[in-house]
């Protein structure tokens, strides 16, 4: 097969590189399309060397760069990023499998998160005035960038998530190493690619393409200074380990969920079922905080249930171009975790309601249907109960009380994302407390976030840097100075100290 997109090489010191003795390959094919050989690639361990030795030396220029000239090229970028998002959609539709009005609004969201950067967020980072922080001494609090930052992408949203990430790095002065998932390489590239046009300086952004192998080489690099991750929890724990006596570097770790959907006896039902169908099957439930578990008052269950179920069979699923509401997996291995998840839940007791299996269509790809499990009983160590799958399935809980519907948002140890649906506003904010999570949103599913807000969770879902609005926390450091501009005086020195010869 041909590739549908060629492969330039890593992009180091503003330029494509290739390696005469590489060490390895990936052939990367749709999930959409088994048929479609998107992007072939090979990989450089020695890449990852010179991308950190090149963004190293570009640092000290950029970090002294103005801010207004760091914010002109970042507008520059805006600009490519317009002019291309078809482009940019597309290659993200064949890439993950996502229908096209869905890989578009992903397309148009890195654009949105540079003004709400620029408009909104460097806000936090600006520079102010403590007066008389000591007496007849002022203190000012400003904010330096870290230094050079190994960006490391996920595949389901694989320019939003880094892009998040990127801009409120470049805006406040650091430099980027980027690997992107390698399920999603041609988007990393194209993302390259408008750095390129934008005219960045060299070394300021630079991409290595590779496995696993190489990210591990590239948190790990002794130049790096910040780690800004998005994926499992599993992976996330395996760069917190392997950086753990690397004292100077800083995590910020996105690491998924396992998210709860409220729905109590006072709610709106026709907007709880339609908010829960996008929470749990858009994307086809690969996304951090899709909603894994909904949780009824026993009021509601029968009429819930049946509307969903019935509402769960008419998903369309299908080709990319297309636009059906749900695409494929991203790979046969997600479709065999799936796929045996369902098996877990029935050995562990659950009924199937709508079993989730492969999906044949007219284009060969890892399609599937979606799923729905109730569950007779809560149990704190199913295995089922309390991992995300990272598919279009779902459990349901049925229960009396509030503390019991607490008690499920809370046993899986993840902490992302929670919904509840009624008209009681002090139940709501009685969840703000209970709910051991970062967002909790009011009568609207769990999915779905805004640049505006801090994104990040609690437990197994994150390490307490929220990314989103807050990114530009912990891409800066800061800095307290006590200035003194009077004059010395005498009568102020302390007793016993003559310093006069």
């Amino acid at each position: 097969m041909q590739p549908t997109y060629e492969w330039k090489g890593d992009f180091i010191n503003n330029k494509f590189i290739k390696n005469d003795r590489p060490d390895g390959d990936f052939q990367n094919v749709s999930p959409a399309d088994l048929k479609e050989q998107v992007f072939h690639f090979e990989y450089s361990y020695q890449h990852v060397d010179q991308a950190c030795e090149a963004a190293r030396k570009a640092y000290k220029k950029w970090a002294h760069t103005s801010y207004e000239d760091r914010k002109a090229l970042v507008l520059k970028l805006k600009e490519q990023f317009q002019k291309n998002s078809e482009r940019i959609a597309e290659i993200i539709a064949r890439e993950t499998g996502k229908p096209f009005w869905e890989s578009m609004t992903e397309a148009k969201a890195i654009v949105g998160k540079i003004d709400t950067t620029i408009n909104a967020s460097m806000k936090l980072v600006e520079t102010s005035v403590v007066e008389n922080a000591l007496p007849q001494v002022n203190g000012v609090i400003r904010y330096k960038p870290r230094g050079v930052m190994a960006v490391v992408g996920p595949f389901n949203f694989p320019a939003h998530l880094p892009n998040g990430h990127m801009v409120p790095a470049l805006l406040t002065g650091n430099t980027i190493v980027y690997k992107p998932s390698e399920k999603t390489p041609a988007v990393g590239q194209i993302y390259a690619e408008m750095i390129e046009a934008a005219g960045f300086p060299e070394g300021v952004f630079n991409l290595v393409q590779g496995d696993g192998q190489t990210g591990k080489r590239l948190v790990e690099h002794e130049w790096v200074d910040g780690v800004l991750f998005t994926g499992s929890y599993d992976v996330g724990l395996k760069i917190k380990e392997a950086t753990l006596t690397h004292y100077w570097k800083l995590l910020a770790l996105e690491m998924g969920g396992k998210n709860s959907t409220i729905v109590w006896d006072d709610a709106d039902i026709d907007k709880a079922l339609y908010e829960s169908l996008l929470g749990c099957f858009l994307t086809a439930g690969q996304r951090c905080s899709c909603t894994s578990k909904i949780i009824l008052h026993k009021s509601i269950k029968d009429q819930f249930v049946e509307r969903f179920y019935n509402a769960a069979k008419k998903i369309k699923i299908g080709y990319w171009k297309d636009n059906p509401f749900m695409g494929p997996l991203i790979s046969e291995d997600s479709v065999e975790k799936y796929i045996r998840f369902q098996e877990i839940a029935k050995r562990e007791g659950a009924e199937n309601l709508m079993r989730g299996k492969a999906l044949e269509t007219e284009k060969p790809g890892h399609y599937v249907t979606p799923s729905i499990n109730m569950v007779k009983e809560f149990d704190p160590k199913s295995f089922y109960q309390n991992n995300e799958i990272f598919g279009p399935n779902v459990a349901i809980f049925t229960v009396d009380e509030y503390e019991q519907a607490m008690e499920i948002t809370n046993s899986a140890g993840f902490g992302l994302v929670a919904a509840i649906f009624t008209k009681d506003q002090s139940l709501f904010e009685k969840a703000l407390i209970d709910a051991r999570v970062g967002l909790l949103n009011w009568n609207r599913t769990t999915n779905g976030a805004s640049s505006k807000l801090p994104f990040g969770g609690m437990g197994k879902s994150g390490n307490d840097r929220p990314s989103a609005h807050f990114a530009v926390n912990y891409c800066t450091v800061p800095v307290a100075s006590l200035e003194d501009k009077t004059p010395f005086n005498k009568e102020q020195q302390l007793p016993a100290l003559d310093f006069e010869i």
